[in-house]
């Protein structure tokens, strides 16, 4: 391994989180000026600006014969911003969940989870497979911006005030400031993922991994970066709607938009080790926020802790398996009749607990 493929590793990593740091702030800008909410924005505007890595670095793999690079991508950086970014941040400050998340962006988060699997099943996903998620991306976004028009729309009347003036009012100079933003970092995000797939690919053949590890791991977590920064600091700062905003839109657009990009060029083989592991493991990830979000609507931080604990986990076993190391089978054994039946038995008493029973309602009365 030479110091070129580390140098070009590190730059990828670099160009990337700043490229989409420049993307987002242009194109929250724009947004703005069209006058979306927090939540809108970090489900569109934001998670659409940090997941721009990966469209960059799977259609950058893709180009290069590197499909397996390209699909653990997609898998692996969905489950790095669940259990990695949202567990981070609930750990730094417990988050509050939007209503809107739990009756709507969650369930479909776990809908095009479920069907991402369901088209994988053959093991393969086809061309009309990929044009079908990426019409579902223009739609969900579509349906987004008009529920955001159409709430700043209410607010402004119950301000007393006209919808426009609830608008920011912008000059030429920053509305080209900030469509130049959005261009050099899509500018950055392009020649940013070719440093990565080229240090990730030469990583790979040099240590003897599998494509699919290195793409669920080193380029997941790397193309994960602006994610992380931006959820991290959102919730620092109290923009808890755009921390966890940022995930759920970012896994939505992960399999709709990148997913489907790259399906819908030629179509993309799945290997059976990703069968076996690492979609389901996506499904249950997406699948266990869903009590999480709905209990107290909000992450306190032990399950924050949990989530972060699960992702270490996972990316253990992937390194045992990887290395075949004497304890899989005992680190198996431990995770699959101990660790996760205790943690769905505690989800499950969680959401018992806050559900809605007719008793305590007549109690209360």
């Amino acid at each position: 391994m030479s110091i070129l493929t580390i140098l070009s590793l590190i730059g990828g990593f670099l160009l990337l989180v700043i490229g989409a740091d420049l993307l987002v702030r242009g194109a929250s800008s724009l947004a703005t000026l069209v006058g979306l909410s927090p939540l809108v924005i970090g489900l569109t505007v934001v998670s659409y600006g940090t997941s721009a890595p990966e469209l960059a670095v799977s259609l950058q793999s893709y180009a290069h014969g590197q499909v397996d690079i390209a699909l653990g991508n997609v898998i692996g950086s969905n489950i790095f911003n669940v259990l990695m970014i949202l567990g981070l941040s609930a750990v730094i400050v417990p988050l509050t969940v939007a209503q809107q998340l739990i009756r709507l962006d969650v369930p479909i988060m776990i809908g095009v989870s479920a069907l991402m699997v369901v088209f994988a099943m053959d093991g393969r996903i086809e061309q009309w497979e990929g044009m079908l998620l990426l019409m579902g991306s223009v739609l969900y976004t579509v349906f987004l911006v008009y529920q955001g028009r159409k709430e700043s729309k209410l607010i402004a009347q119950n301000a007393l005030c006209p919808p426009g003036d609830a608008l920011v009012k912008r000059t030429p100079v920053q509305i080209l400031v900030s469509v130049g933003l959005v261009l050099i970092g899509l500018g950055l995000l392009v020649v940013g993922g070719r440093f990565l797939v080229y240090g990730a690919v030469e990583i790979a053949e040099a240590m003897g991994v599998s494509q699919l590890i290195i793409g669920l791991t080193i380029v997941a977590a790397g193309t994960s970066m602006p994610e992380l920064a931006t959820s991290v600091v959102a919730s620092y700062r109290g923009e808890q709607d755009i921390a966890v905003g940022n995930v759920v839109g970012s896994n939505i657009f992960n399999i709709l938009t990148v997913l489907g990009t790259i399906s819908m060029l030629g179509g993309i083989p799945v290997s059976t080790a990703a069968l076996r592991l690492d979609l389901p493991v996506l499904l249950a990830v997406a699948i266990a926020c869903f009590p999480i979000f709905y209990t107290g609507n909000r992450i306190s931080r032990w399950e924050g802790l949990l989530f972060v604990g699960y992702y270490v986990a996972y990316s253990a076993y992937l390194i045992m398996n990887t290395v075949e190391h004497s304890q899989l089978g005992v680190y198996n054994y431990v995770m699959l009749l101990f660790v996760i039946p205790l943690t769905v038995i505690t989800l499950l008493t969680l959401v018992w607990q806050h559900f809605p029973h007719p008793r305590r309602k007549s109690t209360r009365e």
